[in-house]
């Protein structure tokens, strides 16, 4: 394809789409779901505010221990990788691939600032403008370079801070140069690199997890909570790609797949469906978590096959091409028969 093109717009492409990173996308989406339901909904807040007394919760002392602080690094290294796959194919669609990547970005803060009426806490809003302030050097940087100056911001902060907002420079640099020297093929086929990796975060997870218990409460808010959550991201993601060498590729495709294509509606709806809860049900005077993760799996596993459902019919879940017309400034092709699936 000519990297010469008359006007900044989407051009017709047979650019790969990895299907093990829309995959993990959604597997992703779908344990930050499990968080974000408890902060959303705020369960068990009113009681405590009443005076009620500390209870303790074992669902919720399984979630500090599985999913709290283990699925945000993987979607921020994610969001970095795809920052870095759409800004290759609109190298070789635009004139103009900064510009579009600006718009991009800005659309999602814009996004993310209509989301925080429903969720003030999401993550969209920071993730558009930090992807901001990263895009000159994903544009202009070497690959390695960028790869290099992720490494380097990720182990400062995770090392001073234990992770948190300021970890999302670091990853996202650190997703952008991974992707552009080959991490979504390499995670694809699952090479011996990457069973190395998985072994020594297997290792590394059990000291990990005794350092976090040493501390109490909410792992967002201790070093070693952060810390055991990074290296529980790397056994997860790493874990997840060699399974997807073996017969359970199809079960994790069916169940994750559809998920992470449509990651960005799914991540707002669930949002709202979350906030809404509150309205129908009583939680703010519950006594443990379990309710609320129990929707959260119910509505996960109606995304997912709705999302299937829906990508029948349409390229792009409605959030996406919404996404996609404001990146380009005009409407791309819906619905499946008439447009191009592409990688961004």
């Amino acid at each position: 394809m000519s990297a010469t093109v008359s006007a900044d717009r989407p051009q017709t492409t047979t650019r790969q789409r990895w299907r093990f990173i829309d995959s993990l996308r959604g597997f992703a989406v779908c344990g930050i779901l499990l968080v974000n339901a408890v902060d959303i909904t705020q369960v068990g807040m009113a009681r405590l505010v009443e005076g009620g007394a500390i209870l303790t919760d074992p669902v919720r002392e399984a979630l500090y221990l599985t999913v709290q602080t283990r699925f945000v690094p993987i979607f921020i290294f994610l969001f970095g990788m795809s920052l870095w796959m759409v800004l290759d194919g609109a190298r070789t669609r635009s004139p103009r691939p900064g510009l579009v990547m600006v718009r991009r970005l800005v659309s999602l803060t814009v996004i993310g600032g209509l989301l925080m009426f429903a969720y003030p806490g999401n993550v969209l809003l920071e993730y558009g403008i930090v992807g901001l302030l990263m895009l000159p050097v994903v544009l202009l940087a070497p690959p390695r370079v960028t790869l290099w100056a992720g490494v380097v911001l990720t182990v400062a902060v995770y090392a001073l801070a234990g992770g948190g907002v300021a970890s999302v420079p670091g990853l996202v640099l650190l997703g952008a140069g991974a992707a552009a020297l080959g991490l979504p093929r390499a995670l694809e086929t699952s090479g011996r690199t990457v069973a190395v990796v998985f072994a020594v975060a297997a290792v590394l997870t059990g000291p990990a997890l005794l350092w976090q218990q040493t501390t109490q409460g909410d792992p967002r808010y201790s070093t070693p909570g952060g810390i055991a959550g990074l290296v529980m991201a790397v056994l997860y993601a790493t874990g997840l790609a060699l399974l997807w060498r073996t017969p359970a590729r199809r079960a994790i495709a069916a169940a994750f797949e559809p998920l992470g294509r449509m990651a960005l509606s799914n991540y707002v709806g669930a949002a709202i469906v979350m906030a809404l809860t509150p309205l129908v049900v009583d939680v703010g005077y519950m006594t443990s978590v379990a309710p609320v993760v129990l929707l959260s799996v119910a509505v996960i596993v109606a995304q997912s096959l709705l999302s299937r459902l829906w990508l029948r019919y349409f390229a792009y879940g409605p959030i996406e091409w919404l996404w996609r017309t404001a990146t380009w400034l005009r409407p791309v092709a819906f619905r499946r028969a008439a447009a191009s699936i592409t990688a961004g």
